[in-house]
């Protein structure tokens, strides 16, 4: 990569120019983040995932700008304009913008009124003008009347339109406007079909609202942009045209000395005439996309801190486990799931309005409980899910087993899709969606991973961000998460295979296959046997993938196999085999990393091989504990103002945070609710699924709206 690439990202990251070059680096040579941030900290100085992440994404950026120089470039350079300065000022540009604007006088266009006037022969006269030339304008006007020029004024007229698209196309013109519009604010109003449309209500906030532009938070804009695309709302930057054109006639000005006042007259016209016709409508509409940019930036952040908190949602792990979809009309829907997420049986009961089978379903679950050895239960938070957990006190469950609540975000979009398919051939959506409560009981991360992060109800505005940009966020969010927890590879499923670095679709096929055919792995070295999977691809993968009770303990640790013979001198050193070294904490305490660093295993990852050996495939999540709903709230009907309840995190948003309360509404603590001095940053005092108290700040029964403050 260029050094002028390298400088700027290490720049905007506040990272060191070799740490850049370093990724950069390993990112041609095909390795992934997880692998790079794991296992090649002494290239990257210990950068995490998330920054070496970053670093792809800028890397990626200036590739593609890389491309679109060389198109310009070439461009240009056909029409017979390229100058060495022009060359120059491209191949130093680090901004799109930048970019873009030195380009625009070059780039094909539609036909403009410059174009016309070009056309008419005026392009002389429009040169005179703007260079300074003549203090007669209308005297040297008469010179270009011509059959398709009929008077002074028409001449005049025509190159004021050149003069025009040449100002508008002017790189420092368009910067400077850029730099006013920005310090400005942002201004919304109703439209008329706001007025006549129920639908706009949500809206109403927005009416009549404005704030500059570099202080409105995320949130505010992407909902005005939302209103504006449905119709309800017109946004703009107010920025002040009268000052705008005196800028720009001042800066104009200032390179220049009128000889005449009919000469300033038609350059005044121009200016005027571009900042109106040409440059306000572009400028506005670049500022307000690149805030919209930030916005997405912003908005992403939060989904993908969010998800990351999800799928890193506490597991119940390997339990026999009894999962209920709860509902009234259509009843209960039962999934008995084995230690291995299998469906062992499914059926339906109706202990809930309107038919009350209420003897005939707690026999129903006693049998079920009692015959399958069931050790958790995991019910659906949707509609019913308080009163099946009601009903369930009332069955007696055995020694041990739990009844725990499940979000059933995203289940019903799993239920329907071809992964459940896949899975289910020969059931209904019914049976799969009860299957998923369950099983994101059990393990969440496994389970969620089938299901598109835009579902999981944890989200900002997803729909209304930068959706490539969304994706990369949300893929390197799975990623991280999958590598950073470790894979078995002999339970787990194509799904979750497929974001082990490496890996992807293909592999993941080709290894649930092999291990079907040959009974499972028994050593990390078998997967060089997988079709397709080669050293480069067992470079990436090995050391996030498990293999539970394989001959070297080893391969059920994060150790890479690339660094096994470290612990085997680490083990000699001490007069112990490998297998006694593993797991021995004691033993583990008696050695000097420092001792063990090599040329290319440096102390960092010395430092992280002994900490595996210590607790080797420790799951960083943390242990699932049972939570409880205040029993005498059954509606927003039953709540008071002051009243404090148990809830629990269901969503983190710039604005505040969304609480389970164990209504069918969820209620909303406001940032400026949290207890703390300012609009905190919502997502450093609260985490998704964290269980808190809160109370009652308002009831708006005809919103359905619920209003919270944090209890300390």
């Amino acid at each position: 990569m260029k050094e002028l690439y390298v400088k700027h990202i290490a720049q905007l990251l506040s990272v060191q120019d070799w740490q850049v070059e370093n990724c950069a680096q390993m990112f041609e040579d095909g390795d992934t983040i997880p692998f790079i941030s794991r296992y090649r900290k002494e290239r990257t100085g210990g950068l995490d995932d998330a920054s070496v992440a970053e670093i792809k994404h800028w890397v990626d950026v200036f590739t593609e700008m890389e491309k679109r120089k060389t198109t310009i470039l070439e461009t240009i350079e056909g029409q017979g304009k390229l100058t060495p300065e022009l060359r120059a000022a491209i191949e130093s540009c680090v901004s799109a913008a930048t970019l873009e604007d030195l380009y625009l006088p070059y780039r094909p266009k539609r036909r403009t009124r410059a174009t016309a006037a070009k056309e008419a022969g005026l392009e002389p006269l429009a040169d005179l003008l703007y260079e300074v030339r003549t203090a007669h304008p209308e005297a040297e006007a008469r010179k270009y009347l011509s059959d398709k020029v009929a008077s002074v004024e028409a001449a005049l007229s025509g190159a004021r339109d050149i003069v025009a698209e040449r100002l508008s196309e002017t790189a420092s013109v368009r910067e400077t406007l850029r730099g006013i519009f920005r310090a400005r604010r942002v201004v919304s109003k109703a439209t008329k079909a706001a007025k006549d449309s129920p639908e706009a209500a949500k809206y109403r906030s927005y009416f009549s609202f404005s704030m500059p532009l570099e202080r409105i938070p995320s949130h505010n804009l992407l909902a005005m942009l939302r209103a504006q695309n449905e119709g309800f709302l017109s946004v703009s930057v107010d920025a002040d045209p009268e000052r705008c054109a005196k800028k720009m006639y001042y800066d104009f000005c200032q390179e220049r000395r009128y000889p005449s006042p009919e000469l300033a007259e038609q350059i005044h016209a121009a200016v005027e005439d571009a900042y109106k016709r040409l440059l306000e409508p572009s400028i506005s509409n670049e500022v307000l996309k690149e805030a919209k940019q930030k916005a997405d930036v912003e908005s992403i952040r939060v989904f993908g801190e969010n998800l990351r908190q999800l799928l890193l949602a506490s597991p119940v792990g390997q339990k026999r486990t009894l999962a209920i979809d709860p509902g009234f009309r259509n009843g209960c829907k039962l999934a008995v799931l084995d230690e291995r997420g299998d469906l062992l049986y499914h059926t339906i009961i109706f202990p809930h309005p309107p038919q009350n089978e209420k003897v005939k379903s707690l026999m129903a679950l006693s049998d079920i409980l009692e015959k399958y050895r069931v050790e958790a239960v995991a019910i659906g938070n949707g509609t019913a899910s308080r009163e099946t957990e009601d009903f369930m006190k009332k069955v007696r469950l055995p020694h041990g087993c739990r009844v725990w609540t499940v979000s059933e975000d995203g289940a019903s979009i799993y239920s329907a899709s071809e992964v459940a398919r896949q899975e289910f051939p020969d059931e209904d959506v019914t049976v799969r969606g009860a299957v998923s409560i369950g099983r994101r009981l059990m393990d969440p991360l496994s389970e969620l991973v089938k299901i598109d992060p835009k579902s999981l109800g944890v989200g900002q505005y997803q729909h209304d961000v930068d959706q490539a940009l969304l994706k990369e966020k949300l893929d390197n969010t799975v990623e991280s998460c999958v590598n950073s927890v470790g894979v078995n590879v002999n339970t787990a499923s194509p799904w979750l295979l497929r974001y082990v670095a490496g890996i992807g679709p293909v592999l993941a096929d080709n290894i649930v296959a092999y291990r079907k055919a040959a009974g499972g792995f028994r050593t990390r070295e078998e997967l060089k046997k997988v079709p397709r999977l080669g050293e480069k691809a067992f470079r990436q993968c090995a050391g996030f993938l498990r293999i539970p009770d394989a001959a070297n303990p080893l391969d059920n640790s994060a150790v890479h196999p690339e660094a096994y013979h470290i612990v085997d001198r680490m083990a000699r050193s001490l007069g112990v085999s490998t297998a006694e070294l593993v797991g021995n904490a004691a033993l583990c305490g008696r050695i000097q990393a420092s001792d063990f660093v090599e040329d290319d295993f440096g102390l960092p990852t010395v430092q992280d091989i002994l900490k595996e050996l210590v607790k080797p495939g420790r799951d960083p999540r943390e242990e699932a504990t049972a939570f409880e709903f205040a029993q005498d709230i059954r509606s927003i009907e039953d709540l008071t103002p002051g009243m404090e309840l148990p809830g629990i995190v269901t969503n983190l948003t710039n604005f505040g945070a969304f609480v389970d309360i164990g209504l069918h509404e969820n209620g909303l603590v406001h940032a400026s609710q949290m207890g703390v001095r300012g609009l905190a940053d919502p997502s450093k005092i609260l985490k998704l699924h964290q269980q808190i108290k809160v109370s009652v700040l308002s009831v708006d029964l005809d919103r359905n709206r619920i209003s919270l403050r944090l209890v300390r």
